[in-house]
């Protein structure tokens, strides 16, 4: 089963310095049949201002992830951690027993990011946060893990919990598979372009809430960026 849930029919609000759009009820926008897919709990489709950004605020319990897809976004936090993140790469925050950080958009451009919550499997933990970069070249024609909270990922950045997320860029006409399992719920969006999987159109920032599916073959219409999470 694939439910689309098309960009322009996505929650959120303009507030200037930034443009967000939420695929699940997130902040004023509220919606009881988007609570959640799985332990996925928040894809949020944010465009920010340059040389603004999310002054220090406090998270807990959660596993935080940003995928820069344009620009790129500066993070600090209280225990100590700084670093730029630019557009293709990643940066994890697992929130744990607490943190407070920032998160500004320190460029002269637009940054555009994903920030996707997922709720984390086991909590008490020390919070951690960490970022690498995953160039596109590495994901052509094939799914590449960038977060995962499975041992066996290690090239990817470690989340608390069980899910992961994976990435692939493709040419117009390639295939990407990617097996989910009986029992798991994906979630696709793709950064640039459209794909198809099992005949529905995906566009470019289109939700594809995914289940029943174990086997997910991609296709791109044209060249494709996309993000795709493997949740509980």
């Amino acid at each position: 089963m694939i439910e689309l849930r098309p960009f322009a029919e996505l929650g959120g609000e303009n507030h200037g310095w930034l443009n967000a759009k939420h695929h699940f009820s997130f902040a004023d926008y509220h919606d009881p049949q988007r609570m959640h897919w799985g332990n996925l709990r928040v894809w949020n489709d944010d465009i920010i201002a340059p040389q603004t950004g999310f002054p220090p605020h406090s998270h807990r319990d959660m596993e935080i992830i940003t995928y820069v897809r344009e620009g790129a976004i500066t993070h600090e936090d209280n225990l100590g951690n700084k670093g730029r993140t630019e557009a293709g790469d990643v940066q994890v925050m697992s929130a744990g027993t607490g943190i407070t950080h920032s998160k500004y958009n320190r460029e002269d451009v637009e940054t555009r990011i994903f920030q996707i919550w997922i709720i984390p499997t086991r909590t008490g933990d020390e919070p951690n946060w960490g970022a690498r970069p995953f160039p596109k070249g590495d994901r052509s024609g094939q799914f590449v893990t960038l977060a995962s909270g499975y041992s066996h990922n290690n090239d990817a950045l470690p989340i608390r919990t069980d899910a992961r997320m994976v990435g692939a860029t493709l040419k117009a006409g390639e295939t990407a598979e990617y097996v989910l399992g009986a029992d798991r719920r994906g979630y696709l969006v793709p950064v640039i372009g459209s794909v198809k999987i099992d005949g529905v159109r995906i566009n470019a920032r289109d939700g594809a809430a995914i289940s029943d599916i174990q086997l997910l073959r991609v296709t791109a219409i044209e060249d494709s960026e996309i993000v795709l999470v493997d949740a509980a």
